[in-house]
């Protein structure tokens, strides 16, 4: 690796090697990630999650627990990831009829050195996957897609947004 391309990525150090990154002279600021993503499914299964009559359970209900339970684990997942104290981590499902599909968004937040981005887009993956493991046994095609963070604030690179 070059050092120019060692320099850009900031969990690679000057000789290219892998470290996590330094936040210790980072000022402590309010900072929020906004995720999303869908799953896409037969119209059976789509009918057996938003009447609630799944054999496992509540499936949304679950998947809202395994998205929240899993920003909270990120940095045992992720393996450069700095552990962070959540503030808030909000877990919303839209559910559109036309299309059988299910809209997933996580908002993440803390107050501190390092943002939230990873977090709220290992809660979209899991709580899509969490759907998808509930459903698995009737739809075994079931499509993620659209997975991305849409908007992140605070830190030194301020407010940002999807599609900027």
């Amino acid at each position: 690796m070059t050092e120019q391309k060692a320099s850009a990525l900031t969990h690679f150090d000057a000789q290219g090697q892998a470290h996590m990154v330094d936040v210790g002279d980072k000022s402590e600021t309010r900072r929020v990630a906004v995720a999303h993503g869908s799953i896409s499914m037969k119209p059976e299964t789509f009918a057996m999650v938003k009447s609630g009559s799944a054999k496992k359970g509540d499936v949304l209900g679950i998947a809202r627990i395994a998205a929240i339970q899993a920003s909270k684990r990120t940095s045992d997942l992720i393996p450069l990831c700095h552990p962070i104290a959540l503030t808030r981590v909000a877990v919303e499902f839209e559910l559109d009829e036309a299309q059988n599909r299910i809209d997933c968004s996580v908002t993440a937040e803390t107050v501190g050195r390092t943002g939230v981005e990873m977090e709220a887009l290992t809660a979209v993956n899991v709580a899509l996957l969490t759907i998808y493991d509930m459903c698995k046994a009737v739809d075994r095609g079931m499509r993620m897609d659209g997975i991305q963070l849409m908007e992140k604030l605070g830190g030194k690179s301020g407010h940002w947004f999807a599609g900027q």
